[in-house]
C-alpha cells in the first residue's frame, strides 16, 4: 500500500510540473504575443500622428488651448485694465446715451468731466453713434463736434447746476424713438439720477467717488483741523449719506468703479451683487503725456527754471484746501526755513488755480505759480519736473494728475490713501507715499531730494511701465467699449462677455 501510496504522490507532482511548465509557456507565450502587438501598435501610431495630426504645430495648438479658459466677463473680479481687448474695429455699433453734469470747457475741467471727454470721443472714433445729454455751457461757446455721429443735447440746469431731470429725460426718449433705440445708456456718477436709471436695465454708471469713501477724507480733515477752525459735522452727515447711497445703488443695473478699493466697497458695503460691478481704471490719452525731454527743456527755459536745480518738483489741479495744499504750503515752509541748502538748490512749480495759487507765490522766487495749463502744455510741464506731488486728502476716486505723470516718466508722491496705494503707487519702486501730517510729507521730500535725480528717473521708468500697462486712454476705451457690448447683448448669443484668458 505504501508503494502504492509513493508512486502515484510521484505520478501527481509530476503531472503539477507538467501543467505548471505549460502554464509558464502559456502566459510567457501570452506576454510575449501581447509586447509584439503593443510594439508594433506604438511604431504604428507614432508614424500616423507625426505625419497627420500630432506635427509640433499642432501639439502647441493642443498646449495653448489647455492653458486656455473662457471667463464670464461681469464676473470678472479685477480691473479689466489687465486685460487684452482686440484694437480692431467692433462686429458691432452702439447707439450710446451719456448723462454728464457738464461738458470739459478749456482748461479748467475736472477728472469727471475730462474722463468723459476721454472716453466717448474716443468711442465715436470707433464708430459707435454718441447722444451726450449735458447742461448747457455758461459762455457763449458752444461744444462741436467734427464727428457726424457725436450730437449733444443741451438743457438748462438747475439752480443747482444739475440737470434738470424731467427735461434730459424727455430728450431722452425723443431720441430713443428716432431711429433705433439706444443699445446703452452711460451715465458719469448721478448724471441721470436713480428714480429715472431704475427704468433702464441696459444701463452702467461710473463712480469717481462715493460717501463711503471720503469718511477717510473727513477724518483727516477733522485731525488737520486747527483750534480756531469750528468743528463741522461732516462725519455724522457722511454715514447717513452712505446710508442714503446704499439704499438707491441698487437702481442702477451696472456699476464702473475706478479704482480697485471703489470696487471692493461697491461689493462689501453697498452689498450690490459681484456680477454688476466692474472694476475700468481711469486712463489718460498715451500720445499727449509721453516723455519728450526736448520739450521738457523748452517748458524749462521759457518759465526761467535754471537746469542747475538738483530737484523740480511739480504740483498741479485745483489749489483749494480739500486737494491738501495747506498740508503742502506748511510742510514746504517748513523745510525752507530749516534747510537753507534744499530751497537753494530745488524749486517747486504749481500748475492750476484757486485760492492756495497766491499762498504759494509767498514762499518766495524757488516757487513758479503757472497758473492753469491747457493739455498740451500740462504734458510739456510734466516732462519739465523732476517728481511730481499730489497731497489730496480726497479718498475718492482715481486722479488724472497721477496717471498723466506717470506716463509721462516721472515719478509720482501721493497721500497714502486706498484708492491710491491699491491702484496707482503701489510699491517704492515707482513713487512715495505719505501719512496725511505734515511731518510725513516732509520726510517723504528730503528722501526723494536725497534719491537723487539718478533714482528719480530710475523709478519714473518703473511708474511709466505701469501706466502703460494700464493707464492709457486705449486701455480703458477699450474696456468700456467692450462692458457695453456684453451689457447690450447679455440676453442675446454674441459671447461679447466671454473673453478667452491664458492661463500660465
Amino acid at each position: 500500500m505504501s508503494g502504492l501510496t509513493l508512486i502515484s504522490f510521484s505520478d501527481m507532482f509530476m503531472a503539477k510540473e507538467i501543467r505548471a511548465s505549460n502554464s509558464m509557456f502559456s502566459f510567457r507565450h501570452i506576454c510575449y504575443i501581447l509586447f509584439t502587438l503593443s510594439f508594433s501598435s506604438l511604431i504604428i501610431f507614432h508614424s500616423w500622428s507625426h505625419c497627420y495630426f500630432f506635427s509640433p504645430y499642432h501639439l502647441r495648438a493642443i498646449e495653448e488651448k489647455q492653458n486656455q479658459t473662457i471667463i464670464n466677463l461681469l464676473s470678472y473680479p479685477f480691473a479689466w485694465n489687465h486685460l487684452i481687448f482686440s484694437s480692431k474695429p467692433p462686429s458691432k455699433l452702439l447707439k450710446i446715451a451719456l448723462f454728464v453734469k457738464k461738458w470739459p470747457q478749456g482748461s479748467h475741467a475736472g477728472g469727471l468731466e475730462r474722463h468723459a471727454m476721454t472716453l466717448h470721443i474716443a468711442l465715436a472714433k470707433r464708430g459707435h453713434e454718441l447722444h451726450i445729454f449735458t447742461t448747457s455751457p455758461g459762455s457763449s461757446i458752444i461744444p462741436k463736434s467734427e464727428l457726424g455721429n457725436l450730437c449733444f443735447h443741451f438743457s438748462k440746469p438747475t439752480p443747482g447746476g444739475y440737470l434738470d431731470q424731467a427735461l434730459v429725460w424727455e430728450q431722452f426718449q425723443e431720441q430713443n424713438k428716432t431711429g433705433s433705440p439706444f443699445d446703452i445708456v452711460h451715465t458719469e456718477s448721478v448724471g441721470l439720477r436713480y428714480t429715472r436709471s431704475r427704468n433702464v436695465t441696459k444701463l452702467a454708471v461710473s463712480w469717481h467717488g462715493i460717501a463711503y469713501e471720503t469718511i477717510h477724507s473727513d477724518i483727516i480733515q477733522e485731525l488737520l483741523r486747527s483750534p480756531q477752525e469750528s468743528k463741522a459735522n461732516a462725519l455724522a452727515e457722511r454715514v447717513t449719506k452712505v446710508v442714503e447711497e446704499v439704499k438707491f445703488f441698487p437702481n442702477y443695473a451696472h456699476h464702473v468703479a475706478t479704482s480697485d478699493h471703489a470696487g471692493d466697497i461697491l461689493k462689501r458695503v453697498y452689498m450690490i451683487p459681484e456680477e454688476r460691478v466692474h472694476i475700468i481704471l481711469n486712463g489718460v490719452d498715451e500720445d499727449v503725456f509721453r516723455p519728450d525731454i526736448s520739450v521738457g527743456k523748452e517748458f524749462k527755459k521759457r518759465h526761467g527754471i535754471p537746469d542747475s536745480k538738483s530737484l523740480v518738483i511739480g504740483l498741479a489741479g485745483r489749489l483749494v484746501k480739500d486737494k491738501g495744499h495747506p498740508l503742502m504750503l506748511e510742510a514746504l515752509k517748513q523745510i525752507m526755513v530749516e534747510n537753507s541748502t534744499f530751497q537753494e538748490s530745488s524749486i517747486i512749480m504749481v500748475a492750476g488755480d484757486g485760492p492756495w495759487a497766491a499762498r504759494y507765490r509767498e514762499l518766495g522766487e524757488n516757487v513758479v505759480v503757472l497758473g492753469p495749463l491747457d493739455q498740451s502744455e500740462l504734458a510739456s510741464f510734466y516732462n519739465a519736473i523732476d517728481l511730481f506731488v499730489n497731497p489730496t486728502l480726497r479718498a475718492q476716486g482715481l486722479d488724472h494728475t497721477l496717471i498723466e505723470a506717470m506716463l509721462s516718466g516721472k515719478p509720482v508722491m501721493a497721500t497714502r490713501l486706498a484708492s491710491i496705494v491699491g491702484s496707482v503707487i503701489v510699491g517704492s519702486e515707482m513713487g512715495y507715499t505719505f501719512s496725511p501730517t505734515v511731518n510725513a510729507l516732509k520726510k517723504a521730500v528730503y528722501e526723494s531730494w536725497v534719491d537723487g535725480k539718478e533714482v528719480l528717473h530710475n523709478k519714473g521708468q518703473v511708474a511709466r511701465q505701469r501706466g502703460l500697462k494700464l493707464f492709457t486712454a486705449t486701455k480703458m476705451v477699450a474696456a468700456y467699449e467692450r462692458l457695453f457690448l456684453c451689457i447690450s447683448s447679455a440676453n442675446n448669443d454674441d459671447h461679447f462677455c466671454q473673453y478667452q484668458q491664458s492661463v500660465n
